[in-house]
């Protein structure tokens, strides 16, 4: 590797590493604005799984297969590719349907609405395909779902359910994907041009915005 190759490495990997301190904080805050599960009534309980499902069966693949196809890096599809066959692999829509049914937590009609136009949002914004701003928005999600399990495990045990292989399974392999999404990342920013703040953090406020839909149906 040249020196000028080094210098670029480094420079990259210490913008990623900012990149991953706002995505932390903002994981930490939107955790502590969740409400307490058990302060929560049965139908609230029941609502927060149903819109979470609402939202995760039918989009997360798709989510996932817009940042493959944004990302220009061979390293960034590599990473990419290998989230999207595991999540088609081992069904993980099917994991998700079978954790909220036994936890009587089926969408309904209602649910899917509540939830309609912040998921709409954050459709459109994956729809442009902007490279980098999209792979941030993946790894803040990846990184909010792997500790955001504990809290839909006590939701779902609550309301009497045993299922637990979804939060499981995402608690430990989520942990990875972040890890390899922040690589992609790095390996795609050497492709793409600085951009201001607001616009390589939209994804994330979006994205905050319809996971606070879910906690509160509003």
């Amino acid at each position: 590797m040249t020196p000028a190759a080094a210098g670029l490495v480094t420079s990259n990997e210490s913008k990623t590493a900012s990149i991953q301190a706002h995505i932390d904080r903002a994981i930490e805050d939107l955790l502590a604005s969740l409400p307490d599960p058990g302060q929560l009534s049965a139908e609230e309980r029941r609502g927060i799984l149903a819109r979470y499902t609402a939202v995760l069966e039918g989009n997360f693949i798709y989510w996932m297969t817009g940042a493959y196809i944004s990302v220009g890096s061979d390293e960034a599809r590599a990473k990419i590719m290998d989230n999207l066959r595991e999540e088609v692999r081992d069904c993980h829509p099917g994991m998700m349907r079978r954790f909220a049914l036994a936890a009587h937590a089926a969408p309904t009609d209602a649910d899917a609405q509540a939830v309609y136009r912040n998921l709409m949002n954050v459709r459109l914004f994956i729809g442009r395909l902007s490279a980098v701003p999209t792979v941030v928005t993946m790894a803040f999600f990846e990184g909010f779902i792997q500790r955001f399990m504990p809290y839909l495990a006590e939701l779902a045990q609550r309301q009497g359910s045993s299922e637990m292989e979804y939060t499981d399974v995402h608690g430990v392999c989520d942990v990875t994907h972040t890890q390899e999404l922040f690589r992609a990342l790095e390996a795609e920013m050497t492709l793409n041009q600085p951009m201001p703040e607001k616009e390589m953090f939209e994804g994330v406020e979006l994205l905050r915005t319809l996971i606070q839909n879910i906690a509160t149906g509003n």
